[in-house]
């Protein structure tokens, strides 16, 4: 019997039966950090899943900000993707180039905005490639669609209520940067942060929670969940560097049952950017 998976995952051969079917549409999030010298745009070009849409993380953003793919407003997410041809009703599919960096980032975000039937495709494109499964160049001209977005403010935390978190103490506040980045003894990617993490956060690294480009059965994200001192009886708020891999976080504790749980926005670039939040390093 093969280990149980999350119910929001879907297998590479799930989409494959389903590529062309009614009401079904299949996103494209690839994105890509500095470090990774890969340029999601030009590789959609190249080759993406045969009608795969390209949705793009910074451009779909709120733009009256300068931190990166902050959500953006209902009505410019839901004209966004009304133009892609993709309802709130429609059966969607998620992926990214690698398998689960970016995608859970844009599964969170759809159904933030009131998408029920959205999924994360296992593997990602780097995985259905090595399968030998239909590529495109051809880009895709779908009819526009009505998104009608239903937007709930509680699964986002912003700078104010991260503040008021940390102040508490009461909600479990779980970070996805490497160790070495938690505990300031690695220099954030990103220019003019400063390093460590917020007062009682825990270190979830994104990476302890897939294999491969793959989400891990449901019963290793509990085991690496508590592993880090996360009780999964509690309200759980995530976080990362940018608010991308903090998904893969939101995405396993949904999995498990888990909805008590938000996404901080701005993440520590917004956080480890200011001089007025509080810092400490080391350890959990």
């Amino acid at each position: 019997m093969s280990a149980e998976k999350s119910r929001f995952v879907v297998s590479a051969d799930w989409v494959e039966k389903n590529l062309g079917a009614p009401e079904f549409r299949i996103v494209d999030a690839s994105f890509y950090l500095p470090a990774q010298k890969r340029n999601a745009a030009e590789e959609y070009a190249e080759a993406h899943i045969p009608g795969a849409v390209l949705f793009d993380q910074d451009a779909i953003a709120d733009h009256s900000t300068d931190l990166p793919h902050m959500v953006p407003a209902p009505q410019v997410f839901a004209e966004a993707i009304g133009r892609m041809g993709i309802a709130d009703t429609d059966t969607i599919a998620i992926y990214d180039g690698i398998g689960m960096f970016a995608s859970p980032r844009a599964w969170w975000l759809f159904r933030a905005m009131g998408a029920q039937n959205v999924y994360v495709m296992d593997g990602g494109l780097d995985g259905w490639k090595r399968d030998g499964r239909p590529v495109t160049s051809d880009l895709p001209e779908p009819a526009p669609a009505t998104f009608h977005a239903r937007f709930d403010p509680s699964r986002v935390t912003t700078l104010d209520g991260m503040r008021k978190i940390v102040a508490e103490g009461r909600i479990q506040i779980a970070d996805a940067r490497s160790p070495g980045r938690f505990a300031g003894a690695d220099p954030e990617p990103r220019a003019g942060l400063r390093g460590g993490h917020m007062p009682g956060a825990r270190n979830m690294p994104a990476g302890q929670l897939t294999e491969n480009g793959r989400l891990k059965p449901v019963a290793d994200l509990k085991a690496a969940l508590e592993g880090a001192g996360i009780d999964l009886s509690r309200p759980v708020v995530t976080s990362c560097g940018s608010g991308i891999t903090a998904a893969i976080i939101t995405l396993s504790l949904t999995s498990l049952g888990h909805a008590d749980n938000t996404l901080y926005d701005g993440s520590w670039t917004e956080w480890g950017g200011r001089s007025d939040t509080p810092v400490v390093t080391g350890k959990a």
